[in-house]
C-alpha cells in the first residue's frame, strides 16, 4: 500500500472535525502530488505532541522558521510507509527521543492552516506518542530549544492549534 493509500484510509477512518476531514480528502483527490512538499496547493504533514503522562507534561519544540513553540512534525518522505510512521519519524528526529511510541487510536486531530508563498495550505495530521520514563531530549537542527512544560503552562506558550491538541490528547489518555 502506497502512503498515498494509507492516508486515504487514515482520513476515511477517522471520526470528528467532518467538514475538515473531508476538505482533506478533497485536497487527495484533486492532487495525486498532495502529500509533497512541492504540491504548491497544499500537502499533508504529519505531526505529534510527545507527551509524558506520568508527570503532567508535554515537550514542545521552539521551531527555528516559526519561532513558535510546536508540536514535533514535518513533511511526508518518500520512505515514510504510513502517516503513522511519518508522524512517529518526525517526534524522534525533532525530539532525540528513542522508543516514543504511538498513543493508540490513529489521529487525534486534524489542523490546516495557512502558509506563506509559494504553498498556500498544510493538512496536518496530529497524533500523539508517549515518551518512555526517563526521556532524555536532543535538540536537532530544527529547534532553536526544546522544553518540558505542565499541561497548564502550554496555553501561555502555544498557540490554539497546539492547545487544542493538547486537550484532544488527554481526553484519549
Amino acid at each position: 500500500m502506497s502512503l498515498y493509500d494509507d492516508a486515504v484510509l487514515v482520513l476515511k477512518g477517522y471520526e470528528g472535525q467532518e467538514e475538515l476531514r473531508q476538505a482533506y480528502l478533497d485536497h487527495l483527490a484533486a492532487h495525486a502530488d498532495g502529500l509533497w512538499k512541492a504540491c504548491h496547493a497544499g500537502h499533508l504533514t504529519a505531526s505529534a505532541l510527545v507527551v509524558d503522562p506520568e508527570r503532567g507534561r508535554v515537550l514542545l519544540t521552539l521551531h527555528r522558521k516559526l519561532r513558535m513553540w510546536l508540536q514535533m512534525g514535518g513533511h511526508c518522505e518518500p520512505g515514510d510507509p504510513t502517516l503513522e510512521a511519518a508522524a512517529l519519524r518526525e517526534a524522534t528526529e525533532e525530539s532525540g527521543i528513542t522508543g516514543l511510541t504511538l498513543l493508540p487510536g490513529g489521529p487525534v486531530r486534524l489542523d490546516r492552516h495557512p502558509l506563506p508563498p509559494p504553498c498556500h495550505w498544510h493538512f496536518d495530521v496530529q497524533y500523539a506518542v508517549l515518551a518512555p520514563p526517563g526521556a532524555v531530549h536532543e535538540i536537532s537542527d530544527e529547534s532553536l530549544d526544546l522544553r518540558w512544560y505542565a499541561y497548564d503552562e502550554v496555553a501561555g506558550v502555544a498557540d490554539a492549534s497546539v492547545v487544542r491538541l493538547l486537550d484532544a490528547t488527554r481526553a484519549r489518555l
